[in-house]
């Protein structure tokens, strides 16, 4: 029996719909790899020195992954559907943001030694992908809405249950209704009490209003907002009290099912980019409680901003080389151990936290909403290898 709720928007990503593909660029070999600044800006290649993820599996609850694509052939495990109808493999609305997404954390490109297409900055980590949502483009996403409410939370559950070390969460509503919900923190609070680390995105609202994510805010998450590559604060990341870390989230090249590559921007890369820092982390030291990385993760972050933390960017910009190296003075700890596990602490339909004397957001959270978030991945859609005849850019915006 399921229990009475209303709806959250349920999206893939937070612009609007309509999208530009630019002229066809010319396939190289390199083409894509020189585009991927992220990996460099993280240091990664100090941390794969370390590990590269092996044994490490990431769950990426989103609109599905492809567990085809040439840059994720062996990767992906074994998932789970839950939404039941919608878009189908070959349709042009099926798990697109969730293939970019398992890109960024675990691609290991293709061709010659692997040194064509995306690479991801933990390799050698699995996927494990929950399909909670539905691309923005699927003419079944107002029936998902209308009768899979519970499907993030019961993904979350369910990652935690399989064996998932790290779950991403590249998703988030923040619209005008964003609100916490009950079902959604308690199954967030369940996966950090099994010791497993929940990242998310911080939202994309930063220029409209910088309103509140769930499932970003709730307690014990890594929440993820976006920097350039000059480490600036991207206009659309919200700024809120719960941004943990910041991470790559702009002119990202992110892989698509349809075999070409795509330039995005968003929070949902940020959260992805991060999800494979953990996995690095935790290859590297498995013992560690989810509140023992989050805690490494800020310590270690570079760029700290000014004060050692603001809402824009929270501790800085993640820096997983940095704590693998800090991670080696620390003893495990038992992994329910300061997990945040007594979830949201405020009330469920009223006010939040009161916001920061310089936060220029709402101030009271509209009540009235529960069910499954959408995802946070903004903007333009720029197609990097050869142009699909009738394609409309990368879906899943609101």
């Amino acid at each position: 029996m399921t229990r009475p709720h209303r709806l959250r928007a349920l999206t893939a990503g937070a612009a609007a719909a309509a999208f530009a593909l630019l002229p066809a660029v010319p396939a190289q070999a390199d083409a894509i790899r020189d585009q991927q600044w992220g990996l460099e800006a993280l240091h990664t290649d100090q941390a794969w020195q370390i590990t590269k993820g092996e044994g490490i599996t990431v769950a990426v609850l989103d609109t599905g992954v492809d567990a085809d694509h040439p840059d994720l052939a062996g990767q992906v495990l074994p998932g789970k559907d839950f939404i039941g109808f919608g878009a189908g493999r070959g349709d042009g609305s099926w798990a697109l943001h969730g293939t970019a997404m398992a890109g960024i954390i675990a691609g290991h490109g293709n061709g010659a030694d692997g040194g064509e297409g995306v690479l991801g900055i933990a390799p050698e980590a699995k996927i494990l992908p929950g399909r909670v949502i539905l691309e923005s483009t699927d003419p079944s996403r107002t029936k998902a809405r209308e009768s899979r409410g519970t499907a993030l939370a019961d993904g979350i559950r369910w990652a935690a249950d399989q064996g998932a070390d790290v779950i991403n969460l590249s998703l988030g509503d923040d619209s005008e209704s964003a609100h916490p919900d009950p079902g959604e923190d308690a199954a967030v609070q369940y996966a950090l009490g099994k010791g497993v680390s929940v990242v998310a995105s911080a939202g994309n609202s930063g220029d409209k209003g910088d309103r509140p994510s769930y499932p970003a805010a709730y307690p014990g998450v890594i929440a993820v907002t976006a920097v350039d590559k000059y480490g600036t604060h991207a206009a659309f990341s919200t700024r809120r009290w719960y941004a943990t870390v910041s991470a790559p989230g702009v002119d990202i090249v992110v892989a698509n099912p349809d075999q070409h590559y795509y330039i995005e921007w968003g929070t949902s890369a940020a959260s992805a980019f991060v999800s494979g820092a953990v996995a690095l982390v935790r290859a590297a030291h498995p013992g560690l409680s989810p509140a023992q990385i989050k805690t490494l993760l800020t310590d270690t972050a570079r760029d700290a901003p000014k004060g050692g933390r603001d809402d824009a960017h929270g501790y800085g910009l993640v820096d997983p080389a940095a704590a693998i190296e800090a991670a080696a003075a620390l003893r495990p700890a038992d992994a329910k151990a300061g997990s945040a596990a007594a979830g949201y602490r405020g009330r469920y339909f009223g006010p939040g936290p009161t916001p920061a004397e310089e936060d220029r957001g709402p101030g009271v959270w509209p009540a009235l909403t529960a069910g499954v978030v959408g995802a946070a991945l903004l903007a333009l859609a720029v197609v990097l290898w050869r142009s699909r005849p009738g394609g409309t850019g990368f879906p899943g915006r609101r």
